[in-house]
């Protein structure tokens, strides 16, 4: 996913705000509009580095188009860097003293120059803000090095949700996934759906007696294997990845190792989605739904973008619950950089991109959520980027998406986990063999733990 344009979106990750004070109307930026007209400004040059997608790129050279035009004195420099090689690019900035004055950030180097000293504390800025307050933004979307130490903010608000297409759970006399928390479906239920959905290629169900698991023509669901979507069932289920005081790694105990191998029993016991194998052979998850070769998934609320474009017949539903329903947050941060040499105008920079009016068009074509707490609850608001665009926003999106991540997130690990990118590259392969059948949850989670020992830093919340 600065604070609310952009996310990662997909595939890792993904992706909102808005001006305190603002009517509905929410014109960026009103008050210092008419404090820059009072007088001539000298020449202002910024650089704003971020990743994403050819739409991302429009609405970002859009939004800084905008912000140029109310601010005459300022030109804004767009630089798209590919996500793989972000971090490689900005280390070589840094190294020339060529840092932007504010963009997207990786959770792994962000993690790591934030105990540089190479970010301003957000919090300090919007303390002192006349327009802005930290209280405006959503609990969940912080990187926070201490409980009054933010290092940056969500680019977007994302979250998961259960896609599914319509018309196959119709035609397979399946009731549809809730769409508020109270109503989850419990795992059996949904693990009941999920055989119901999966056919074989002599039109069996993995439901019924002589189903064929090695000839699989539509699956019942499919989801990926890294940190997050993971964690949406190890926290519903009660685990984390450390103890609360961040001492001990804990997706050894009972709690985490089970949401991990009810997971993996939905490849390998169940036969509902598919291998790590046939995955490789499968489209992206929003192609998937398309095609019909799947009928659920579990995937972020980006997708929305692609489904909705393709003009699929598809809705949400909250995900199956373990013991608590729930959604995890996550985006990229965005970050305002302290060797900025033009600050006053960075900052101003920094909050017109966390206006979804800026970039409205990201947040109505289904990318992204804002990370403003009244872009949920104002309803001309919400009108602006749900209601406009109900091909992107099925009839579940604003229980199962919008108001379950306002009212039922919880922040991914990337938010709190010091030394996250070493145990997230640990855990995540040491999982393989599970998800291949050929170790059990529990066993390769023991292993890990050992494995990771020497590399647990602690947590950021901890209590």
């Amino acid at each position: 996913m600065a604070f609310s344009l952009i996310a990662t979106a997909c595939g890792n990750s993904a992706d909102s705000g808005a001006s305190q004070g603002q009517t509905s109307t929410d014109k960026p930026q009103q008050t210092q509009t008419a404090d820059a007209g009072a007088k001539k400004k000298d020449p202002v040059k910024l650089k704003f580095t971020y990743w994403g997608s050819p739409d991302e790129k429009k609405a970002i050279e859009g939004a800084t188009k905008k912000f140029t035009e109310k601010y005459p004195w300022i030109t804004v420099e767009t630089v798209q860097i590919p996500n793989s090689d972000y971090n490689t690019k900005l280390t070589a900035m840094a190294a020339a003293n060529d840092l932007p004055d504010t963009g997207y950030m990786t959770g792994d180097l962000g993690d790591t120059w934030a105990k540089q000293g190479k970010f301003v504390n957000l919090f300090d800025m919007f303390a002192k803000d006349s327009e802005v307050k930290k209280e405006d933004f959503l609990d969940t979307i912080w990187y926070k090095q201490t409980p009054d130490n933010a290092w940056g903010i969500s680019t977007a608000g994302e979250a998961f949700g259960l896609f599914y297409r319509k018309d196959l759970l119709e035609k397979a006399g399946v009731a549809t996934p809730p769409t508020k928390a109270e109503q989850a479906w419990t795992w059996d239920q949904f693990v009941d759906a999920a055989k119901k959905l999966t056919i074989d290629k002599n039109g069996k169900t993995a439901a019924d007696p002589g189903f064929d698991p090695k000839n699989i023509k539509q699956y019942g669901v499919t989801f990926e294997t890294w940190n997050e979507p993971l964690n949406n069932f190890i926290y519903s289920n009660g685990g984390d990845w450390l103890s609360k005081d961040g001492k001990e790694f804990t997706l050894n105990k009972p709690e985490a190792a089970e949401a991990i191998q009810k997971l993996a029993d939905l490849i390998n016991v169940h036969h509902v989605a598919p291998s790590p194998l046939a995955a490789k052979s499968l489209p992206a998850m929003n192609v998937g739904l398309q095609s019909g070769i799947t009928a659920m998934a579990i995937g972020g609320q980006w997708m929305n973008l692609d489904l909705g474009n393709a003009k699929v017949n598809y809705d949400i539903g909250v995900l199956p619950k373990l013991k608590k329903s729930l959604t995890v947050g996550l985006s990229g941060a965005t970050v305002f950089f302290k060797d900025s040499k033009h600050p006053e105008e960075a900052w101003m920079l920094f909050k017109w991109m966390s206006n979804p009016e800026g970039a409205i068009e990201l947040y109505s074509g289904g990318l992204w959520m804002p990370t403003m707490k009244k872009w949920y609850t104002d309803p001309a608001l919400v009108a602006k980027w749900v209601d406009a665009n109900p091909a992107a926003h099925p009839p579940g999106f604003k229980d199962a998406m919008m108001n379950q991540f306002l009212n039922h997130s919880v922040p991914g690990s990337t938010y709190y986990l010091k030394n996250y990118a070493k145990l997230n590259s640990t855990v995540i392969s040491g999982l393989d063999s599970v998800w291949l059948g050929k170790q059990n949850a529990q066993d390769a989670l023991n292993t890990i733990a050992k494995q990771v020992q020497p590399d647990i830093q602690g947590r950021y919340d901890a209590k």
